[in-house]
């Protein structure tokens, strides 16, 4: 026979396997630090396991308590976001919500939203851009676009972006005045501009192109790539970054690639979700159009360095 395991001490559990204590998760549910221990005792009796280590006044999950807060915490996510869903928009309309990379967010996500409300009408963008990752157990982001991702959370799925391809890039004006830039030594007697936060730099660059000196400890410091891509455009320096994020001032003109090259490959983003909403129709739709403009921006990026190379 099924167990039947009580709702209050399910609710309670998870609120101080998330939060990290009784006394949090009792100010959390608006109850006493007594209440939640009662209920999470209550939980461990009926399920015959021990979830916490209880120390002096402080608690630790045990390895079943992990594994069964992982999936608790990820079920209870789902019913917050499906009580959000159904009580906040109305029409017919649905809202996802996308936690971005603030670079990302700027220079290729939100230029594409109309394309993403044309495609799928149905589904409004709420997006947030911040540097740091956000928990998806608390419900309050639906996705998570994040940079050099690293393994996903528990509870979580990563699917990983096509790599990025990095290049030096300098508007057409600083590649033809005074000091022309038309082959990689050529950058030396130009500014750099560093993106700080970026996983590939001038230093890596550097590397691959023996014989080349770059004073690294000169230049403009930023640590966020559109404000590189920003500064190179304005004639600021060369900067060193993605060819995903500078499609746009490179389709425009105001940035340039200065000579043939391959370019640097790295690992950059990735898309998380929680596996419990990872087949949401929302996160799907979204999912599916953002990899298929990612297919499509891949290969526009090994046509323009093709054709860059070819007419050198």
């Amino acid at each position: 026979m099924r167990k039947r395991i009580s709702i209050k001490a399910l609710q309670a559990f998870e609120a101080a396997a998330r939060l990290g204590s009784f006394a949090t998760a009792a100010e959390d549910l608006g109850l006493t630090p007594s209440a939640i221990s009662h209920q999470v005792k209550i939980l461990e009796e009926q399920l015959g396991l021990r979830l916490f280590h209880r120390v002096h006044r402080s608690v630790a999950l045990t390895d079943d308590g992990q594994a069964y807060a992982a999936e608790i915490i990820a079920a209870f996510a789902r019913i917050d976001t499906a009580t959000r869903n159904v009580t906040t928009t109305g029409s017919g309309t649905t809202i996802l919500t996308v936690r971005s990379m603030p670079s990302f967010a700027a220079q290729w996500l939100m230029p594409r939203l109309g394309r993403v409300k044309e495609i799928h009408p149905a589904i409004d963008i709420r997006l947030r851009a911040s540097v740091s990752p956000i928990d998806l157990t608390t419900g309050a982001v639906d996705v998570d676009i994040r940079y050099n991702p690293g393994p996903p959370p528990a509870g979580c799925v990563l699917e990983l972006f096509p790599d990025d391809v990095i290049v030096p890039m300098c508007s057409p004006a600083l590649a033809n005045g005074l000091n022309p830039i038309r082959k990689p030594s050529d950058i030396s007697r130009h500014i750099l501009i560093h993106s700080e936060i970026n996983i590939v730099g001038w230093r890596d660059w550097a590397n691959r192109h023996r014989g080349v000196e770059l004073d690294m400890e000169r230049g403009l410091r930023f640590d966020r790539s559109f404000m590189a891509i920003n500064a190179a455009a304005n004639g600021m320096g060369v900067c060193l970054d993605s060819l995903l994020l500078a499609r746009q001032e490179l389709l425009s003109g105001r940035l340039i690639i200065p000579f043939p090259t391959r370019g640097l490959r790295a690992q950059g983003h990735g898309f998380v979700t929680l596996k419990s909403t990872a087949n949401l129709p929302k996160i799907r739709l979204f999912r599916e159009w953002l990899f298929s403009e990612l297919e499509a921006g891949r290969q526009w990026e090994d046509e323009f360095l093709s054709s860059l190379n070819k007419s050198a």
